[in-house]
């Protein structure tokens, strides 16, 4: 597995100068920012794409899917790593500074809720409970492990979550407590998850949740808890994130796609940007797989191909909540 670090290329423009002519390589340059869970996926291209085309300079951050948007509508990134869809707030911007960009699906994820190896009680846990430990009414009120189940021990629950800018919070409350962004705030949080992984390892009492990558990364030092979706009433009882059960469609809420944003402008202008797109949708199956993701099928792979050679512009995924299509159906739709 590929260490999750950023890339130690320059950050800054590079100039070539020769007597009597100063050249700018800034199409050499690709900036991708935004979310910690697409990073793995993002860092592992860009470290086999600089191999190949080491003239190249990519950096890549890792600010959130919030904060990867407000830069990439800014014009300030050439690409942006999504754990969610974009927002109606953010198509407003890109729409005001005219940044057109074509929305593409990458892999998919099985957010995890994880706690310590130490933690003998919570093997699994409902999404009515989760809820229950999550929902902003739980602030102050709902701080001890028996207060979820009367079995468990009397004893404080330490929370770890991912900041306000991620997608993986928007999303985990959206599915659990029911509203994006709706959430207790006594929690520690923080954009990179290496931090969380380090809470939650280090205290027996803790729980958490983040990508599956650093949840696969980390198997020795945390403890998945297996998640029973009531609402679904399937009769599957508690399931595990994996590869196998995303596949499956048994892990829910919690599975999802993850997305890359390519600018079209910044795709025209700077030939390189488009040339490391096609090869991270060359790579991205067996890449996303390597780091600890699950890749997309391969209809999926050939959908979103098709999207990104055709450079259909804007979001469906973004606009798409309720309209009860699936990922394929929504990929053959020309934009929205």
């Amino acid at each position: 597995m590929k260490p999750l670090h950023i890339i130690a290329f320059a950050v800054a423009a590079l100039a070539v100068s020769l007597p009597g002519h100063a050249e700018t390589r800034d199409d050499h340059f690709i900036r991708v920012d935004g979310s910690s869970t697409v990073y793995p996926i993002t860092e592992a291209v860009a470290e086999e794409f600089g191999a190949k085309s080491p003239q190249s300079k990519i950096t890549v951050g890792i600010s959130g899917t919030g904060g990867g948007f407000k830069k990439f509508c800014a014009g300030e990134t050439d690409l942006s790593d999504a754990s969610r869809p974009i927002k109606e707030k953010e198509i407003k911007l890109c729409k005001e500074k005219k940044i057109n960009y074509v929305e593409l699906p990458v892999a998919y994820d099985a957010l995890s809720v994880v706690v310590n190896p130490q933690n003998t009680w919570a093997e699994s846990m409902t999404t009515a409970e989760l809820k229950k430990l999550w929902e902003p009414a739980a602030q102050g009120k709902i701080t001890h492990w028996n207060q979820i189940r009367a079995e468990w021990p009397n004893k404080k629950i330490y929370l770890f979550g991912p900041g306000i800018d991620s997608g993986t919070f928007d999303y985990f409350t959206e599915e659990i407590v029911g509203n994006s962004g709706a959430s207790r705030g006594d929690f520690t949080s923080s954009e990179d998850d290496n931090v969380l992984v380090q809470g939650i390892a280090n205290n027996k009492y803790a729980l958490g949740f983040f990508g599956l990558a650093y949840y696969m990364e980390n198997t020795s030092r945390l403890k998945a808890v297996g998640i029973d979706d009531m609402k679904a009433d399937n009769g599957d009882g508690p399931q595990m994130p994996s590869m196998e059960n995303v596949l499956k469609g048994v892990y829910q809420p919690l599975a999802r796609p993850l997305f890359i944003y390519a600018s079209i402008n910044s795709m025209t202008t700077k030939p390189r940007v488009k040339e490391f797109m096609q090869f991270y949708l060359d790579n991205a199956s067996e890449l996303s797989q390597e780091v600890g993701y699950i890749p997309s099928p391969k209809d999926i792979q050939q959908l979103t191909m098709a999207r990104f050679q055709k450079q259909i512009p804007g979001t469906v995924f973004g606009k798409a909540k309720g309209h009860g299509k699936t990922l394929a159906q929504l990929l053959t739709i020309e934009g929205m």
